[in-house]
C-alpha cells in the first residue's frame, strides 16, 4: 500500500477523507491511469486503477471509511448525498495544488450488494494533441481517411467495442475538419473533451434530449458537419443516414467487431440497403494495444512455441519468415509490465463501387471483408503484426485484443 494512503488509513476515524480522495486522483494522474475503481466488499474496500487498459490493484482500505469516501465523491460531483439506492452520474474538475493544472473527472456511482461503488474516469487533456499518425494509423490508412474527410457529405463511422479509442479518433477527425468556414455540431453522451469552435450538445434523457431528438434539432441549424456520439438504435441510424444523404458530413461510432460488420449492422437496424450504399464513405475498425516500454525494450528470437500458436491463424506465413521480435523486459518506468502507453491497430474499409454493389445485394460481412481486402484493406490483425514487427507492440498483446 502507498505510504500516503497508509498514513491516512492509520489515523482511523481521524483520517482526512478529503486528503485521501485528492491523493488517489493525483496518484492516478501521475501514473497515467484512466480510471479509478472503488469497490466495496464485505470487510474492506478495494481500490484499483486502469493503466493502459488493464486494471491494477492499488490498495485495500478499511470498510469504516467507505461511506465518507462515497459522500466526498458525491459532493465533488454535485450528486445527491442522501440517495443510496439508485445510480448517479456526475463530473467535476480537480485542480492540482500550487499549479495551474486541472483534470476533468467523470463519475459513476451504483448500488451494489456490499454498498455503493464508484468509478472515476480521468478525462485526458491530450485529445487535442493527437493526430492520425500519433494514434497509430499507417500512411496508407491516413490517406484513405483524409480523402473521406474532403467529401462534402456521407458517413464516416468508427467501430469497435467499448474502450477501443473510437471517441478519440472522432475528436481527432473533428480537429482536422475544424475551421472558421464550416459549422460543426456534435451531440454526445457524455461530452468528453471541449473543442473550441465546435458546438457541443450533451444528451439528457430526463428532458427528452436523446440522440435522435437532438439530431433533428441540429438539422434545423444547417451545420456542415455533424458528429453523433453513438448510433444506438434504429431511429438514430435512420436519421443519421438521411442526414448524410441530404448533404451533410456525418461522423459517428457503432459497436461492431470489425469494419465489415458495420454495413450489415445498419441493415439490421432497418436502414434500406440503397441508403447504406449511397451514404457510407469509410468504416474504421480499431482496437487499442499497449506499446512496448522504450526504456526496457529488447529484441528476442521468435520462439517455436509462438510460431506453433499462430499456425492456424492468418499470421502463420508472416511469423514463419520473422527471426526476431521486440518485447519489454519490465522496469521501474513501466511498473514491471514491459508496456507503456497505447496505440491503435486498425482497418479501413473504403466504400468503393464494388463494396456498394455488394451492399445492394445484402452481402454478408465475410463477403464484404473479402472484397475490401482484395481491394487493398489491411486487416486489423495484419496491421497489428506490422506494428509488432516494427517494435511498437507484441504479438501477445495483439492476440489479447483481437480474437480471430
Amino acid at each position: 500500500m502507498d505510504s500516503k494512503i497508509k498514513e491516512e488509513v492509520a489515523k482511523g476515524e481521524g483520517a482526512s477523507i478529503i486528503n485521501l480522495v485528492d491523493y488517489l486522483i493525483e496518484r492516478a494522474h501521475e501514473i497515467g491511469a484512466s480510471d479509478i475503481h472503488i469497490d466495496p466488499s464485505e470487510k474492506n474496500v478495494r481500490v484499483r486503477m486502469r493503466i493502459d487498459g488493464v486494471l491494477h490493484n492499488i490498495c485495500e482500505l478499511t470498510k469504516k471509511i467507505h461511506p465518507e469516501m462515497i459522500s466526498r465523491i458525491k459532493v465533488l460531483s454535485r450528486m445527491r448525498t442522501d440517495e443510496h439506492e439508485s445510480t448517479q452520474d456526475g463530473r467535476f474538475r480537480y485542480s492540482f495544488p500550487n499549479t495551474n493544472k486541472f483534470i476533468d473527472t467523470r463519475v459513476s456511482i451504483a448500488p451494489t450488494y456490499h454498498g455503493e461503488n464508484a468509478v472515476l474516469r480521468l478525462l485526458s487533456d491530450k485529445a487535442g494533441n493527437f493526430n492520425l499518425e500519433s494514434l497509430g494509423f499507417s500512411e496508407s490508412d491516413r490517406e484513405k481517411i483524409t480523402s473521406a474527410l474532403k467529401k462534402p457529405s456521407g458517413m464516416i463511422l468508427a467501430t469497435g467495442p467499448t474502450g477501443s479509442g473510437k471517441t478519440t479518433t472522432l475528436y481527432t477527425l473533428i480537429k482536422m475538419l475544424n475551421s472558421k468556414d464550416v459549422s460543426i455540431v456534435t451531440i454526445e453522451d457524455p461530452i468528453e473533451y471541449a473543442v473550441d469552435g465546435v458546438e457541443q450538445i450533451q444528451i439528457n434523457s430526463r428532458t427528452g434530449l436523446t440522440f435522435a431528438n437532438g439530431l433533428r434539432s441540429i438539422l434545423r441549424q444547417d451545420p456542415n458537419i455533424i458528429m453523433v456520439g453513438e448510433i444506438r438504435d434504429s431511429e438514430t441510424a435512420s436519421i443519421s443516414v438521411n442526414t448524410a444523404l441530404t448533404g451533410h458530413l456525418m461522423l459517428s461510432t457503432l459497436h461492431t467487431n470489425d469494419s465489415a460488420t458495420t454495413l450489415p449492422r445498419l441493415l439490421d437496424m432497418g436502414v434500406e440497403a440503397y441508403l447504406v450504399a449511397s451514404t457510407i464513405n469509410i468504416a474504421i475498425g480499431q482496437r487499442l494495444v499497449r506499446k512496448i516500454c522504450q526504456h526496457c525494450k529488447t529484441e528476442n528470437k521468435v520462439s517455436d512455441a509462438l510460431k506453433q500458436s499462430l499456425s492456424n491463424t492468418s499470421l502463420s506465413e508472416l511469423i514463419n519468415k520473422q527471426e526476431n521480435l521486440f518485447r519489454g523486459m519490465g522496469c521501474n518506468r513501466c511498473n514491471g509490465s514491459g508496456y507503456s502507453g497505447r496505440i491503435c491497430i486498425n482497418e479501413i474499409l473504403v466504400a468503393d463501387d464494388e463494396i456498394r454493389e455488394a451492399i445492394l445485394k445484402k452481402a454478408s460481412s465475410s463477403d464484404l471483408r473479402k472484397i475490401a481486402i482484395k481491394n487493398g484493406m489491411t486487416s486489423m490483425l495484419n496491421d497489428g503484426y506490422y506494428k509488432a514487427m516494427n517494435g511498437q507492440t507484441t504479438i501477445e498483446e495483439i492476440l489479447r485484443v483481437v480474437h480471430e
